[in-house]
């Protein structure tokens, strides 16, 4: 069986979940505990060297990097693909897919807020600045090539099936949300976010429903995520 490490608030072990789930594929969940440090033992650094998660174990095989893993099991179990479509659908969804995994993430990620602390004596209200800016500027980029590439429905890519950039759009959501920042510059993302947390594979991969997840975690994304209670 598929062994994931992963930490259920983690946008990179999110994407991960949703794709697992989305396949059908069935796997087991080996939390590991970013806020102490477990990712940075012994143990674990032989597993991941960077000292993060997602890390797909599969037999002896071992992959890192949330769309590496993504793409690995593309391989593994084809179907249904996460780069539906033509060479055009596809190449979009993995650009949308490399904006939020490389230009917003690693800015916003708990080692750069971290790092922020303990080298510039930044405090949470600084660190929060920083994460809104950089999370704000790098979604309505997102938008932005959404609406320019003109599918977006249900998904990014219309409203047939979700590929790697709902993958990352969703969990990029759900930390927009869990900040309380503003969604009104995202239309074309909220209609994609709500779609997409209705359903069973990306509320069975949503932070509140894993086994690491604290039980007094606000409902974000899970079956009893308040969007999916209101109104279209």
């Amino acid at each position: 069986m598929l062994k994931l490490y992963s930490y259920f608030r983690s946008s990179t072990a999110y994407r991960v979940r949703i794709g697992l789930h989305l396949k059908n594929l069935p796997f087991q969940t080996v939390p590991v505990n970013l806020l102490k440090g477990e990712q940075r033992s012994e143990s674990f650094l032989k597993i991941n060297p960077l000292s993060g998660v997602p890390a797909l174990q599969d037999g002896d095989f071992i992959v890192t990097q949330s769309l590496a893993i993504l793409n690995y099991i593309d391989n593994i179990a084809p179907e249904p693909s996460l780069a539906p479509g033509d060479f055009h659908d596809q190449a979009f969804a993995r650009q949308v897919a490399l904006a939020i995994a490389t230009d917003i993430h690693p800015l916003i990620n708990l080692k750069a807020q971290k790092y922020l602390g303990e080298e510039f004596g930044a405090d949470d209200a600084a660190k929060k600045d920083w994460y809104a800016h950089w999370t704000l500027s790098g979604l309505r980029a997102v938008e932005d090539m959404l609406r320019r590439y003109g599918k977006a429905g249900n998904f990014a890519l219309g409203d047939d099936q979700p590929s790697v950039a709902d993958l990352c759009i969703i969990p990029q959501m759900y930390s927009l949300r869990r900040f309380n920042l503003p969604t009104d510059d995202f239309p074309l993302c909220c209609r994609i976010e709500k779609h997409c947390i209705a359903h069973a594979a990306f509320q069975k991969a949503a932070p509140e429903t894993q086994p690491d997840a604290p039980d007094d975690l606000p409902p974000i994304h899970g079956p009893d995520a308040p969007l999916l209670r209101e109104k279209t």
